[in-house]
Parts: structure tokens; sequence; C-alpha cells
């Protein structure tokens, strides 16, 4: 379950950026409808993966870099990075979702781009820290969630 868990969370961001980035493609050809499906389907896969990823977090643990000590620094920089930005990219997913559902059009005609470019890297370097948890490297042990980030 300790590894699962984080592998259904990473399948589920992944899921909602490519339904973001089929968000984007439809709105550039100018099918709003189906635009709109494909974002609220992209904010749906994004709430599941919050909640395996807040239920993992609280009822297991975080998992800790078990990498090499030459790379931890990397990690750890490159994972307060992540962090960062997936906080950036749910309030402006947020912010975005309701801009859009108001018709707030000129707002979110200016937040949506940016949304989206944030969305992706994110999603990118959440899947990036998963394969250095769980696949490159052996996964180090099972500590709360400041232990995980900051080591120690």
């Amino acid at each position: 379950m300790a590894t699962f868990l984080p592998f259904i969370s990473t399948v589920f961001i992944a899921l909602s950026a490519i339904a973001v980035a089929i968000g984007w493609y439809l709105i550039a050809k100018r099918k709003v409808d189906a635009h709109k499906k494909a974002m609220f389907w992209a904010a749906v896969l994004a709430t599941v993966f919050f909640i395996t990823y807040l239920s993992k977090t609280f009822f297991i643990g975080s998992t800790s870099f078990g990498g090499p000590e030459n790379v931890a620094l990397f990690y750890t920089i490159f994972l307060i990075i992540h962090i960062i930005l997936a906080t950036l990219a749910a309030v402006l997913g947020i912010v975005t979702l309701i801009t859009g559902y108001k018709n707030n059009l000129k707002r979110h005609r200016k937040l949506g781009p940016l949304t989206s470019v944030i969305w992706f890297i994110s999603a990118g370097t959440g899947i990036a820290v998963y394969f250095m948890l769980y696949i490159i490297y052996p996964s180090g042990e099972t500590t709360n969630l400041f232990r995980a980030i900051i080591g120690g």
C-alpha cells in the first residue's frame, strides 16, 4: 500500500495534465464546450490526486529520499521547487476555473495559459519526484512530512 498509493496519485496527476493539454488544444480550435469538459475532468483528476496524496501522507506517512548522499541536496531543492509550483498551480487552477465558470473571460484568458504551463511543470516535477523516490533509487524510510522534505 505504501508504494501503491503514490503510483496511483502519480497516474492521476499525469492524467490531469493530459486533460489540461487536451483542453488547451480544444480552446485553440474554438471548441468551448469541449474545452470546458476537458478542464472539468482535469480538475476532477487533480482532486482525486490530492485526496490520494493526502490519504497516503496522513495514514501511512511520507517517504524520505533513499538515494545517494551526493544526490540528496539536488533532490531536496528539486522537491521544494516542486512543492512551490504545485501549490501555485493548485491556487491558480482554482482561480482560473472560477473565472471560466463565471464567464470572466478577460481574466480567464490571461490566467489560463500561465496556469496551464505551471500545471505542466508541476505535474512533470511530481512525476520526477515519484521516479526518484520509488523507481530510480531505493525508497527511504516512511516518516513525517517535514522530515521527508528536509531529511534528518
